[in-house]
C-alpha cells in the first residue's frame, strides 16, 4: 500500500513541477539561453526527475505499469487545482465534470 502512495505522491511532485514550469515560461528574459537555464525551469526538471525515480523505485517494489499508468491520471486532479492555487485558472463545469469521470475510472480499475 505505501508503494501506490509513493507513486501518488509522484504525481502531485510532477504536477508541482508543471506550475514551475509554466511559471518560468511566462516569464521574459534577456536571452534565449536564460528561457531554459533559470531557477523556475531547472527546478520543473529537477522535481520531474525525482517523480521518475519514485516511479522506477515503486515498479522495483511490485506496483504493476499498468497501475502506474492509471494512477497518473490524477495528474487530472491536481494541475487544475494547483493551477487555480497558484495562477488563478478557471475551473469550469465541464472540467468539474471531466475529472469527476477520469476518478471514477480510477475507481473502477482499482476495485476489485
Amino acid at each position: 500500500m505505501i508503494h501506490y502512495i509513493l507513486v501518488i505522491s509522484s504525481v502531485l511532485v510532477a504536477s508541482i513541477a508543471q506550475m514551475l514550469l509554466k511559471k518560468g515560461a511566462s516569464m521574459q528574459y534577456e536571452s534565449f539561453i536564460r528561457e531554459y537555464l533559470n531557477g523556475w525551469v531547472l527546478g520543473g526538471y529537477a522535481l520531474m526527475g525525482v517523480s521518475l525515480l519514485v516511479n522506477i523505485f515503486a515498479l522495483s517494489k511490485g506496483v504493476l505499469v499498468k497501475e502506474i499508468g492509471s494512477l497518473e491520471s490524477l495528474s487530472y486532479l491536481f494541475v487544475p487545482l494547483l493551477a487555480l492555487l497558484c495562477f488563478k485558472e478557471r475551473i469550469t463545469a465541464r472540467k468539474v465534470l471531466s475529472v469527476m469521470i477520469i476518478m471514477l475510472g480510477i475507481l473502477v480499475f482499482f476495485w476489485q
